[in-house]
């Protein structure tokens, strides 16, 4: 049980480093070795290294600041060191545009150091264009 705590303080800390644009915060909470990976929402959001993945924290803080994160369905597996948590959660952001909430799908992967740190994170978007309860978008005849 205290695994699954200092995993989802690993997300706590996210959050609150993201809320602050706290770039360094942020990335305390990735592999100090550098070997990481994000894979965002937007299209060109494919990052591998440290200098890339802060790069698109960088621009992400540019574009909205975040004020809250809400958390929703999540299930954390834990192996051998490692663990992947699946986590739904609303970004709450103000934008030059105004307030949005973004619903996000995350796969974080981390690997047991000195404490709990992240390798992997990927962000999604549920998609709309198929019917609930179908897993593929309809094809028009």
């Amino acid at each position: 049980m205290q695994e699954l705590d200092e995993i989802v303080a690993t997300l706590e800390d996210y959050a609150k480093a993201y809320c602050a644009k706290d770039i360094d915060a942020l990335m305390l909470v990735f592999d100090s070795m550098g070997d990481i990976s994000v894979i965002g929402t937007g299209e060109d959001e494919l990052c591998s290294g440290a200098k890339s993945v802060e790069a698109l924290f960088l621009r992400n803080f540019a574009e909205a600041t975040a004020t809250k994160f809400e958390w929703g369905w999540s299930d954390i597996i834990v192996s051998d060191g490692c663990a992947v948590v699946s986590q739904c959660l609303t970004i709450h952001l103000n934008t030059k545009n105004g307030a949005i909430s973004v619903p996000i799908r995350w796969s974080v992967v981390l690997k047991k150091r000195e404490r709990w740190v992240w390798v992997h994170r990927h962000a999604s978007i549920a998609s709309g264009s198929q019917a609930k309860g179908q897993a593929y978008p309809s094809i028009s005849e």
